[in-house]
């Protein structure tokens, strides 16, 4: 797992309009990457509409705000409109940036044991450093946390 402190991985992945993003091209402003499992499922989307509720005061801070999923474009596109959500969802369609990040893991439900998103919140400073990590994240309320983490490294 990336820890505090540590540069935190560069990748381009394509967004919710199709065009790449690259993390280190968001240097000089905090960004919350917040990492789940599917689009449109019940723990996912009370994540993403926290985030949502949350976001003006995201916004107070400069901090750029991206959900990364393995789902594809066309999925995050259905769940961005669905749902009102007003920051980027990236497409992390071959889980390579969740690997790199090492969120990728073995998970079991109902017995079945398969491979999927622990879902993780990494915080990273205007350096691009990562700032804070939560793990195995509880999705009611996380978005708040995380919102106080940004504030607190704003205040700085």
């Amino acid at each position: 797992m990336i820890a505090a402190g540590e540069l935190a991985p560069d990748f381009t992945l394509p967004t919710d309009t199709g065009e790449p993003l690259t993390l280190s091209a968001l240097r000089g402003r905090p960004v919350v990457l917040y990492f789940y499992p599917k689009d449109d499922t019940s723990g996912c989307t009370v994540e993403a509409c926290e985030f949502r509720d949350l976001f003006p005061r995201f916004g107070t801070t400069g901090a750029t705000v991206l959900g990364i999923s393995p789902d594809d474009v066309k999925s995050h596109v259905k769940f961005k409109k669905k749902y009102e959500l007003p920051f980027t969802l990236l497409a992390d369609v071959g889980h390579t940036v969740a690997e790199r990040y090492d969120v990728w893991h073995e998970k079991s439900m109902y017995g079945r044991k398969y491979m999927g998103v622990v879902r993780t919140t990494f915080v990273i400073d205007a350096e691009g450093r990562v700032a804070r990590v939560f793990e195995k994240v509880t999705p009611a309320g996380h978005a708040a946390e995380v919102a106080a983490t940004v504030d607190a490294l704003s205040a700085g």
